[in-house]
């Protein structure tokens, strides 16, 4: 593999010692960053997803903001606006934190709708508008929004169109009991740890690095046979009926092309990461459920009777046939 390879996998590495117990989501974060795409992250308060973004920007040569989502924020709080300066007799633009290369955007379904839309222009289209006037973002951009799934007063459901800006909806769960002791011991040896850019076995990776690697990752090759399956299992999100009868009442809205775009890439920088130059079947099914889980409306009688998406997909990877 390239060299460009070996600073991503040794990020990955140093990430993994850093963050105990969350090696899904510590991949799924660097799938995001080398798509070039925004995760939503859900968990339970104290699971390093605070953390682990921030370590993410310190192991890279980018900046990073936190935006802390409260009922009374305003868009103006998070894309900046414009001051008058007496002493020029004219407005200046003033950036907000969402100038950044990562930034977080904490608790975000705790925002009013406003501010869910000027975050959405930023995420779509890696800009912002202000008086009439765009701003470029950087062009190394990723948001990694968290929600809390125990808290629902003063919450504002997140609405489809922008769920769908998220190339991935991560789930993450408490750890074990071992993973429960390395975190107390890190933390307990904390002060003595040395941080990234003073530890000798890990150098830090430099923008045009993160660009190369996707560069790289999304040149991974998939087969005619395999991409029609992905394509497939996209589709069968929308008629779900052709492969399973049951399902037809259970899905109100499948996943759009933009699913099928996310799919394809995670697929293939996910293979890229376990050091091959191929995609397979596992590949897909590794990051399916996190491309889709936000992206599969279901209907008010399969929510009655408890399903979830996550349901639907396993019902599809199960039927949708292998190539």
């Amino acid at each position: 593999m390239s060299v460009s390879h070996d600073k991503i996998i040794g990020l990955k590495k140093y990430l993994d010692s850093q963050i105990i117990g969350q090696k899904d989501l510590i991949k799924k974060m660097i799938i995001t960053l080398l798509a070039e795409g925004h995760a939503l992250v859900e968990g339970a308060p104290g699971l390093a997803k605070t953390k682990a973004i921030k370590t993410l920007s310190d192991c890279i040569s980018a900046k990073f903001n936190r935006i802390q989502f409260t009922p009374d924020l305003l868009p103006s709080d998070i894309t900046g606006s414009e001051i008058y300066v007496s002493q020029k007799g004219e407005f200046e633009f003033r950036q907000g934190p969402i100038f950044a290369n990562l930034v977080l955007a904490d608790e975000i379904n705790r925002a009013p709708a406003k501010v869910q839309s000027a975050l959405l222009e930023a995420m779509a289209e890696r800009q912002v508008s202000v008086g009439g006037q765009r701003y470029k973002l950087p062009r190394l951009f990723m948001v990694m929004a968290t929600q809390n799934p125990i808290e629902h007063e003063g919450t504002y459901n997140l609405p489809e169109a922008q769920l769908d800006r998220f190339l991935m909806y991560i789930k993450i769960d408490q750890p074990n009991a071992n993973d429960e002791k390395k975190i107390l011991q890190l933390v307990r040896n904390e002060g003595t740890l040395s941080v990234p850019k003073n530890n000798p076995s890990f150098d830090k990776i430099e923008i045009s690095d993160v660009e190369a690697a996707t560069s790289e990752a999304l040149n991974t090759h998939i087969s005619s046979e395999l991409e029609e399956y992905l394509v497939q299992l996209i589709v069968a999100t929308r008629k779900p009926e052709k492969y399973a009868q049951e399902l037809e009442k259970m899905v109100m809205f499948g996943a759009s092309p933009r699913a099928t775009i996310a799919l394809d890439r995670a697929a293939k920088i996910n293979a890229w990461l376990d050091e091959r130059d191929f995609v397979t079947p596992e590949d897909i099914h590794a990051v399916i459920y996190d491309i889709l889980r936000h992206r599969i409306i279901l209907t008010f009688e399969a929510q009655a009777e408890g399903y979830t998406s996550d349901d639907i997909i396993g019902r599809l990877l199960k039927v949708v046939p292998l190539p």
